[in-house]
């Protein structure tokens, strides 16, 4: 079969671009994303009017209660080997990707990209790497000493050699519009709008393709843009298109009205295929791109500022007004009628019956089922929503007691939670490609900043063999999530109190116990501090302490040859401890226990 030529393949690509916008287009998606970003910042309205119109926002609202659950912590990334030779490297490798989540500051375009994921029902992230070198120039003080003797080499200084995380627009990002997946998707490319002279000025590119690159929009601010003469040149940019074949394996690079390509076809330089990872928000059968929270509640959004605004307008029509006989008043009396203070004679001047006089003139009064309809579509944004008023931080009117607000909170967690998989899911899949990347393009050694057993920092030097191996990437469970000082602080107690009746049998490491409490129950970073050494059972010298007497004779150990073996049920007990150990405790408790541990804790007495 003959060889498509490179001219072909341009035009191949661009009809590939021009059906997926005309895709995008006839569904209406670029459409939603802006109607829903605008709902989000307040444009609610698309036209302006003398009228006065309110807006609740709840859009805003609910959008700014989800995504601080989902991604206002670091995450805490767990690398574990495939295979046992790896383990090692798996130590280090948990390190370094969790130190590059904060240095490199991936946290900021992941929060962007949660945002996207919540508004417009998914989100992009490309994962690349970025290497960037220049010549060290030398100074006059080096130009001073340079001799036949002494010359002076060129150095180069490496600024950049390092994996990125970086969010993309929904609106850059195009695939194949037969797809419905990311599996069964056969291309994707990504519109980057770059300035002219920064693509006629990159080198990475073909020099004849950027050269004749032409402009292909200007800047939103540019003056008089009505007319081209007086464009200048930074005001001009070009759509320069990444396009990924998934098909065939190849990526190139062109722009959106050039003959040539800026970076001929060739094969992907990642060893994991394309760069992009998308963050999927609720999932619609047979279709590509999902929905977000904000398309759900579009409707009801319009209409509780409908409901508001009419509200409004009826408090300002809703004025008393009076009826009375002019010929009854006269200047001096209409000036007190319309008077706006209290207690005020009116003087009458006609001889007529006062109640002839003046007569309120009769309102329309609302009916307060009017006022009601408010109420009833917030409960429906937070039925559809998900979104309950104890997650806003409000209290409800409707007293409650702790078991059904404990209930009614765990159905509302179970919609975060499913959220909260899912960024986790996401975030283990960019650590991996982090690592994968930096096995593959690193250069040199690297260093990494980790936290030590009690806080203090620790300094690692590693390269690429040191994070070399095969690895599987979790998120601790919750780890991006707000912390509930109080929840863990209960359950550091309730921990406390649950191995009260082991802690008085002398089973359990008390020290071990107290440390784990104060460490992971108050956050403190030394624990050991607070900690009393226990008292050595020798003497001064190494013996025995005064007044104990010598033991005697040593039995056999249970399970070794001249011991008696355990039979089923039976616990062994620990080296040292005494046969009574356990007898101070209730026999209820040592059942209960027994029951839920599945070993035979009353044997032990």
């Amino acid at each position: 079969m003959a060889r498509t030529s490179n001219a072909d393949l341009l035009k191949k690509y661009r009809q590939h671009i021009s059906k997926s916008k005309r895709w995008r287009r006839e569904e209406g998606y670029d459409d939603t994303w802006r109607r829903l970003i605008d709902m989000y910042r307040g444009r609610h309205y698309e036209f302006a009017t003398d009228e006065d119109r309110l807006l609740v926002n709840v859009a805003f609202a609910t959008v700014n209660v989800i995504s601080p659950s989902v991604s206002v912590n670091y995450p805490k990334i767990a690398v574990n080997a495939r295979k046992p030779e790896d383990s090692p490297r798996a130590i280090v490798t948990e390190a370094v990707v969790n130190y590059w989540w904060k240095h490199y500051k991936v946290k900021p375009e992941f929060r962007r990209a949660v945002k996207d994921f919540l508004v417009c029902g998914h989100a992009w992230l490309k994962v690349g790497y970025r290497y960037v070198e220049e010549d060290d120039i030398p100074t006059e003080d080096d130009a001073s000493t340079v001799s036949d003797d002494n010359p002076i080499t060129p150095t180069i200084i490496v600024r950049e050699d390092r994996p990125f995380v970086e969010r993309v627009s929904p609106f850059d990002v195009f695939v194949d519009p037969d797809a419905t997946s990311e599996q069964d998707m056969r291309w994707i490319a990504q519109r980057i709008r770059r300035p002219l002279k920064e693509i006629k000025a990159d080198k990475r590119y073909n020099r004849t393709a950027r050269e004749n690159c032409s402009p292909s929009s200007t800047s939103k601010f540019v003056d008089e843009p009505d007319r081209k003469k007086t464009w200048d040149e930074s005001h001009q940019y070009a759509d320069v298109w990444e396009f990924y074949d998934l098909k065939t394996g190849q990526m190139c690079v062109f722009t959106e009205g050039g003959d040539q390509f800026l970076i001929k076809p060739l094969k992907m330089p990642y060893a994991f295929g394309h760069p992009f990872v998308m963050i999927r928000n609720y999932d619609v059968p047979d279709y590509f791109y999902p929905i977000g929270d904000l398309e759900a509640i579009e409707p009801l959004q319009r209409e509780l500022n409908e409901t508001r605004t009419q509200m409004m307008n009826h408090r300002k029509r809703f004025s008393r007004k009076y009826l009375f006989r002019e010929s009854a008043f006269d200047s001096d009396g209409r000036s007190a009628l319309e008077s706006d203070y209290d207690n005020v004679m009116v003087p009458v001047a006609s001889d007529e019956n006062i109640n002839n006089v003046v007569a309120p003139f009769p309102a329309v009064v609302t009916p307060p089922e009017f006022y009601n309809q408010s109420n009833m579509i917030q409960a429906d944004v937070e039925q559809i929503s998900g979104v309950t008023e104890y997650q806003r931080g409000g209290l409800p009117e409707i007293r409650r007691t702790a078991t059904e607000a404990a209930i009614m909170q765990d159905a509302a967690n179970a919609r975060a939670a499913d959220k909260l998989a899912t960024i986790e899911g996401v975030i283990a899949a960019v650590a991996e490609r982090l690592v994968a990347l930096a096995q593959q393009f690193m250069t040199g050694e690297q260093v990494a900043r980790v936290v030590g057993r009690d806080g203090e920092p620790m300094w690692v030097t590693f390269d690429s063999d040191f994070i070399t191996g095969q690895f599987d990437f979790e998120v601790e469970a919750g780890s991006t999530a707000p912390v509930n000082e109080s929840f863990r602080r209960q359950m550091a107690l309730q921990m406390v109190d649950a191995m009260a009746p082991f802690a008085s049998a002398g089973i359990v490491n008390t020290q071990r116990l107290a440390a784990h409490v104060l460490q992971f129950g108050f956050g403190v970073k030394n624990p050991e501090e607070f900690l009393q050494q226990a008292p050595s059972p020798m003497g001064p010298g190494g013996g025995m302490p005064p007044n104990v007497a010598a033991p005697g004779p040593v039995e056999p150990p249970v399970g070794v040859a001249g011991g008696p073996m355990p039979g089923p049920g039976d616990m062994v007990a620990p080296p040292g401890a005494s046969p009574d150990m356990l007898s101070g405790i209730d026999p209820s408790i040592l059942a209960s226990l027994s029951s839920r541990m599945g070993i035979g804790l009353e044997n032990m007495q």
